[in-house]
C-alpha cells in the first residue's frame, strides 16, 4: 500500500504530512499506525526541536473513517486516537499544526492535542459526531482543555460549521491567519520555537501540560469504551450508512 503520512527533518524540525486525500485524510487504520510511528520518530530523534503536522493538500483530516466504522468494530481504533493525542502531549517536542482548510470530528482532537495551532482563516471545522449519533468522546479530551466551556458546548452540541477566526476565539486554535500568510506564519513560528534548548523545551513542556497528560490517563480509557459503544449502536450505524450513501 502507498504511504499514507510523510515524514522529513529539515534542521531541528520534522514535517508530518497526511497525504491520504481519496478519503480526506480520514483516520483510517493505515494512516492512524503511520502516524505513530512518524510522531514516534520524531520523539526518538534527539536533534529534532519542533514537529510540523500539517496535510498535503487543503483538507487537514476528515475524521474517524466511516467506511471502516460502519464496517467493523472500533475499539481498538478509538483507544488509538487517543495514545495519539497522548503522545503529542506528552512529547518533548513542540508541536505546531498548520490547518489550511476543512478539519471535522477527530481531526479536531490532534488540532487541539498540538501545542500551537496556526489555521487559515477560511479553515472550516465541526465537531460533526452529534448528527451521526455519536459523541465527540475521545477528542473532548484535548479539544475541552483548548476551548472555553461555552464555545465547547456550542459546537458540540450544534455540530456546526465554523471558521478560523472563530476558532481563535473558541482557543482552539492559537491564530488565524489569511490562507496567503499562512505558510510564512508557520515557518516563523517553527523557526522560533527551533531557537529553544532540548531541555528547556522537555521541561516546559511539562510544566504546561501536566494537566491535560492527567485528564487523558484518568479518562482515556472511559472515553475510548463509549466511543466504541456510539460506533456500534444501531442509531450510528444507520446514521454513517446514510452518510455514506449520500457522500457516493
Amino acid at each position: 500500500m502507498s504511504e499514507l503520512v510523510h515524514y522529513a527533518v529539515e534542521g531541528a524540525v520534522a514535517t508530518v504530512t497526511l497525504d491520504s486525500p481519496q478519503n480526506r485524510n480520514a483516520l483510517s487504520r493505515q494512516l492512524v499506525t503511520e502516524l505513530g510511528e512518524r510522531l514516534a520518530a520524531a520523539e526518538a530523534d534527539p536533534a529534532v526541536l519542533v514537529v510540523l503536522l500539517r496535510s498535503s493538500g487543503r483538507v487537514f483530516c476528515s475524521g474517524a473513517d466511516l467506511s471502516e466504522a460502519s464496517a467493523g468494530g472500533m475499539e481498538e481504533g478509538t483507544r488509538a486516537i487517543v495514545a495519539l493525542q497522548r503522545a503529542i502531549v506528552a512529547s518533548a517536542k513542540a508541536y505546531v499544526v498548520e490547518v489550511a482548510g476543512p478539519v471535522r470530528a477527530g481531526g479536531i482532537g490532534l488540532v487541539a492535542a498540538c501545542d500551537v495551532a496556526i489555521v487559515a482563516d477560511e479553515a472550516t471545522f465541526a465537531l460533526t459526531e452529534v448528527k451521526l449519533g455519536l459523541a465527540a468522546a475521545i477528542i473532548s479530551l484535548t479539544v475541552h482543555h483548548r476551548m472555553s466551556p461555552r464555545a465547547a458546548a456550542l459546537t458540540t452540541l450544534g455540530g456546526e460549521v465554523f471558521g478560523g477566526a472563530e476558532a481563535a476565539a473558541y482557543g482552539l486554535a492559537t491564530r488565524s491567519v489569511p490562507a496567503a500568510s499562512l505558510g510564512d506564519e508557520v515557518s516563523a513560528v517553527c523557526a522560533s520555537l527551533a531557537t529553544g534548548s532540548a531541555q528547556g523545551m522537555r521541561e516546559s513542556k511539562r510544566v504546561l501540560n501536566r494537566d491535560l497528560l492527567a485528564r487523558i490517563d484518568a479518562h482515556g480509557e472511559e472515553l475510548a469504551l463509549l466511543s466504541t459503544e456510539l460506533f456500534g449502536s444501531a442509531e450510528a450505524r444507520e446514521a454513517m450508512a446514510a452518510f455514506l450513501a449520500r457522500r457516493t
